[in-house]
């Protein structure tokens, strides 16, 4: 791999060997190794002891958590948030952000990656219903033609009682909209 991006370099003019280069194919290459790394976890691996049933029939939400992946058109970076709701199970909190990376660890597109997400939670996970949902800046549109500088692109995908339940799904996007420290300092202030 080093050897191809050292003649990548080559071919968009630059000089491999110049002292800021000289380390870059190296660089590059491992890069591209992590960020395309999530296909060497499986399930397994990422549930080990960390699934526990849950009799609560309240919704779980783990708001806001990071997420990066490459863009399979342009290899270019799409970074964003993702708000994970598996209902009726219980999941250690550390195992949603590997799953999320399992899946956002290789050339992608959001909505595949998104859906990928949703359904790799409701077959592994067995639970009542599960939510995801994405939003991300492209970097493709933010440096290329349209440089869109703000632009954020959303997706989702809703599985199980999500999906058929309209009284849960309302609570959960009113979850999603509301934040106990901003809900207060606004009862605070009147």
């Amino acid at each position: 791999m080093e050897k191809h991006i050292e003649a990548l370099l080559v071919l968009l003019g630059e000089n491999p060997q110049r002292p800021g280069l000289q380390a870059t194919p190296k660089r590059v290459a491992q890069l591209l190794r992590y960020l395309t790394s999530g296909a060497d976890n499986s399930w397994d691996q990422l549930l080990k002891n960390g699934l526990f049933d849950s009799m609560s029939q309240e919704i779980i939400l783990l708001k806001n958590i990071e997420f990066s992946s490459l863009c399979e058109h342009h290899i270019l970076p799409f970074i964003g948030h993702c708000h994970v709701i598996p209902q009726g199970k219980i999941i250690g909190v550390s195992r949603i952000p590997r799953i999320i990376d399992f899946y956002a660890r290789r050339l992608q597109i959001q909505e595949q990656l998104t859906t990928q997400i949703a359904e790799g939670l409701m077959i592994n996970l067995n639970p009542r219903g599960v939510a995801v949902i994405m939003e991300a800046e492209h970097l493709c549109m933010t440096l290329l033609r349209s440089e869109k500088q703000h632009a954020r692109f959303q997706t989702s995908a809703m599985l199980g009682l999500f999906q058929d339940d309209t009284e849960k799904r309302n609570e959960l996007f009113h979850l999603l909209n509301t934040s106990p420290i901003t809900d207060k300092r606004i009862n605070d202030k009147n």
